[in-house]
């Protein structure tokens, strides 16, 4: 009765909202413990940071994981980013139906809003498919990771958690590593891999499944993979996704063709690192490239890829590529003068061109202010030759709220309380969702039937 109660009180955005939190503040008691931390205790603040970026997928850390983290410490993270990267919904619907009862109609709707949208009666197959296809491509990675991994470590059970740990992060575009404190750390990340296809495409297939969505999954396995069958949702992702990664593919190799970590790389080894940043910067968080080399058009190319993120209802952050396709679209159809939204031979309904300008704009607000917040809070700092610069603030609190991981120079491991603060509040937007945080924020209201008189406006 109770739980009844409370769901009449709550709505599905609130739900959500607050099943995240409940994640994130479990697994910061667990990363508080003694047990977690190698050498000693952690304030609360960083367990809780590390906490949020595992649960939100994000990757910023306070410390390097393999070297601050036991191996308890890594399972909790694992498992958060795991939890995180499919959703809280989608586990709690594994739970209910493990026990054998009915999803109501409730839990579908929370559901299907936490995986982007669907058909109700759809939802229990939609589960099955996201669980299963998700341990299958996670496993097909640790598989592939372990050809490297274990021989480069010299120990099988030590290859083969670093082979899981890595597919699981990669796939859920989390941008966690353990490879800190061991031999395979290089100067950070994946640089020891930076001309290695083996590991590099693996990561970058991993990181591209995770962020297509599974409702494009969905759609590709129930049309048997005949592209002539897809949604046009389905169409419009796969030829964004794929011209986006072309694009910042081509991009990265024209600008960082003399990047100084390129020193006796063939051009095919530029090309693979070139990939590499175009597929990480869309909210993965790893890297070959450190991203305080990047020449200045790298730099800002990076922040726009991460800016535009992975699609809806996948692992991956950011506004989402639909949100970017529609704004695309909107654009070319007011400068064209039509009125409206035609996608080859269908139309979208042009109500959703405000929400995505909605959440563009929010997203730059959000961006903007903290950026702002950020650079008035840190002060100088004598390790990094200096005070933080305008553009590490600004790259530091894009790859926060759109969930990337990605910093540059170790920016967040020096960060005060108050500027981690900010960041939290950042990564746990970007995950949830501004819609679905404003709508768990707002009352209900019942809709007014009044509508007011039209008057003219000027823009432009």
């Amino acid at each position: 009765m109770k739980m009844l109660k409370l769901k009449k009180r709550l709505s599905v955005w609130q739900i959500l909202a607050l099943g995240y939190l409940a994640v994130i503040v479990f697994g910061s008691i667990l990363l508080v413990l003694p047990p977690a931390v190698k050498g000693g205790r952690v304030y609360f603040i960083d367990a809780l940071f590390t906490a949020v970026s595992a649960a939100c997928v994000t990757g910023l850390v306070p410390f390097e994981t393999g070297a601050c983290w036991t191996l308890y410490g890594q399972i909790v993270i694992l498992l958060l980013i795991q939890l995180g990267g499919l959703g809280f919904m989608t586990f709690v619907s594994l739970l209910l139906m493990a026990v054998r009862r009915n999803l109501g109609q409730y839990e579908r709707r929370a559901i299907l809003q936490s995986v982007g949208g669907g058909q109700l009666e759809g939802v229990k197959r939609l589960i099955l498919r996201i669980i299963v296809g998700t341990f299958l491509f996670e496993a097909a990675g640790a598989g592939l990771l372990c050809i490297r991994f274990i021989p480069a470590t010299g120990s099988t059970a030590k290859g083969v958690w670093l082979a899981v740990f890595h597919s699981v992060s990669a796939f859920c575009n989390a941008g966690f590593d353990v490879l800190g404190g061991t031999a395979l750390a290089g100067m950070g990340s994946f640089s020891n891999f930076a001309t290695d296809p083996l590991v590099s495409l693996t990561i970058c297939m991993l990181i591209i499944m995770g962020g297509l969505g599974f409702l494009v999954w969905q759609d590709v396995i129930d049309c048997r993979f005949n592209p002539k069958k897809f949604q046009i949702y389905t169409k419009v992702i796969l030829v964004v996704n794929a011209v986006l990664l072309a694009a910042g593919t081509m991009l990265f190799l024209i600008f960082e063709r003399n990047n100084p970590s390129y020193a006796g790389y063939s051009f095919w080894q530029k090309l693979l690192c070139a990939f590499f940043n175009s597929t990480t910067a869309r909210t993965a968080g790893f890297w070959t490239t450190a991203p305080e080399t990047l020449s200045a058009s790298g730099y800002l190319l990076m922040n726009i890829l991460m800016f535009i993120g992975g699609s809806s209802g996948s692992t991956a952050g950011g506004i989402k590529v639909g949100t970017f396709t529609v704004i695309a679209l909107g654009m070319a159809a007011v400068l064209r003068g039509k009125r409206d939204l035609n996608v080859g031979k269908r139309r979208i309904d042009s109500s959703l061109l405000g929400q995505a300008l909605a959440i563009f704009a929010a997203y730059l607000v959000l961006v903007l202010l903290s950026t702002l917040m950020i650079a008035a809070i840190e002060p100088a700092n004598a390790d990094m030759g200096g005070a933080y610069t305008f553009q590490q603030a600004l790259f530091e609190s894009i790859s926060a709220l759109c969930t990337v991981g990605l910093t540059v120079g170790n920016f967040t491991m020096g960060l005060s309380v108050w500027s981690k603060l900010i960041l939290i509040l950042l990564m746990y937007a970007g995950r949830t969702g501004i819609l679905t945080l404003s709508a768990a924020l707002m009352r209900r209201r019942a809709a007014s039937s009044i509508r007011r008189p039209i008057d003219t406006f000027f823009i432009g």
